[in-house]
């Protein structure tokens, strides 16, 4: 499932092939994702001059004059810049051609996403207005979990997953993060002093912030738009290394599932 680092990266590759151009077309072949695409797509969009495009969790929000797309990649979806009449393959459900006489074209073979449209102030979107800071904002910081977290005992790993708390620190980075921080992801939250979370937040920017750097992390269905792999998985440390030495004590990576995910320690180093 692409996480923050992953659409992070499309929205960059994305950027310079979308914002200042106008849309010419739309074509939904399938319009059955998680929610039907909004109608909007095809009777709105045409004719219209992509001013930005940003991105809040894992949303991207492309932005027009009359309102706003949401696109949500859902468990296997992806968003690639092609030739405007490059035949489509399966899965290929809805294409947004451009006056540069290419298309982005919306492919998912599970069909989980999304393409919403408002005419309001997307951050008041019943999709995004619960949710939490931005991980590599300068709002979320040690003080905001340490804080947030008093009185919780669940468990640390699950705590920095709750997008109503921070967005976008998906399963795998969660478990880098609290690898490189030496915190055990089944310790409760309400149990982590504010040192501890002090470090958490920088490691959880560092690791967000490489993986963007490298591309994402390319697991199951994940590539970039212009369908090359991300390269972050060849840097994980705990992630998918059950078995195999820590790469700080040498003891064996250990696998169990916390909060129904699989999650990936060090018993040594993370306590």
């Amino acid at each position: 499932m692409p996480e923050l680092p992953e659409v992070e990266t499309s929205r960059l590759g994305l950027t310079p092939h979308v914002v200042d151009r106008v849309v010419v077309r739309t074509i939904v072949r399938d319009p059955r994702l998680r929610w039907p695409v909004s109608a909007e797509v095809s009777d709105t969009l045409p004719g219209l001059r992509v001013e930005g495009l940003a991105r809040r969790a894992k949303y991207l929000l492309f932005e027009t004059c009359r309102g706003t797309l949401l696109a949500h990649l859902g468990m296997s979806g992806s968003l690639r810049v092609v030739d405007a009449d490059e035949p489509p393959m399966a899965h290929d459900h809805v294409d947004i051609v451009l006056d540069s006489g290419r298309a982005l074209r919306y492919r998912d073979p599970r069909r989980f996403g999304l393409m919403l449209w408002t005419k309001d102030d997307p951050a008041a979107h019943r999709l995004l207005s619960h949710l939490g800071p931005e991980p590599l904002g300068s709002d979320f910081d040690g003080a905001l979990l340490y804080r947030r977290s008093r009185g919780r005992r669940g468990a640390v790993k699950n705590f920095i997953m709750d997008g109503k708390i921070v967005v976008g620190v998906g399963n795998i980075y969660a478990s880098e993060a609290l690898h490189r921080a030496g915190i055990h992801p089944r310790r409760p939250a309400g149990r982590v002093s504010a040192a501890r979370y002090d470090r958490l937040v920088g490691d959880i920017k560092d690791v967000l912030s490489e993986a963007i750097e490298q591309g994402g992390t390319s697991l199951r269905d994940f590539t970039r738009q212009d369908g090359q792999p991300g390269y972050f998985q060849q840097k994980l440390s705990a992630y998918g290394r059950a078995g195999e030495p820590c790469h700080k004590c040498t003891s064996t990576i250990r696998q169990e599932v916390i909060g129904q995910r699989s999650s990936f320690f060090c018993p040594r180093c993370q306590r």
